[in-house]
């Protein structure tokens, strides 16, 4: 089990396009220490079929230091879209043990079962 998060909460909007093989970018926003940091996201991964939009937020874990926050992390990912009814969880890690764990609502036509490496830059 990770440690309590320290942050309220990171949330984000992405757009993903998969058949096999997928690919996604998207801009986000995290609460840190009662101040807002923007991001951007950009990503490549396997596993999952169709186009979908993603907005999601949740926890951040692990994080001691903003610098902690961007730079490259895996995905684990399940979920569903189906024009505006939707699931799924996103888990993603980074190399400083930053772990965010997002509730994700999707829009567009979507299965989604795989893992994806993703880059955080701040804005």
């Amino acid at each position: 089990m990770p440690a309590r998060p320290r942050t309220l909460w990171s949330a984000w909007t992405k757009f993903q396009a998969a058949y096999i093989g997928s690919g996604s970018e998207g801009r986000g926003t995290l609460y840190y220490r009662g101040r807002s940091y923007p991001f951007s996201i950009a990503g490549a991964g396997i596993g999952g079929i169709g186009v979908s939009t993603i907005d999601a937020h949740g926890e951040v874990y692990n994080l001691r230091d903003l610098a902690q926050f961007p730079g490259a992390y895996g995905q684990a990912r399940y979920g569903f879209a189906l024009g505006s009814a939707s699931g799924g969880d996103l888990w993603l890690q980074n190399e400083t043990g930053v772990i965010m764990h997002l509730k994700a609502r999707r829009q567009g036509l979507m299965l989604s079962l795989g893992g994806d490496a993703m880059v955080i830059s701040m804005k």
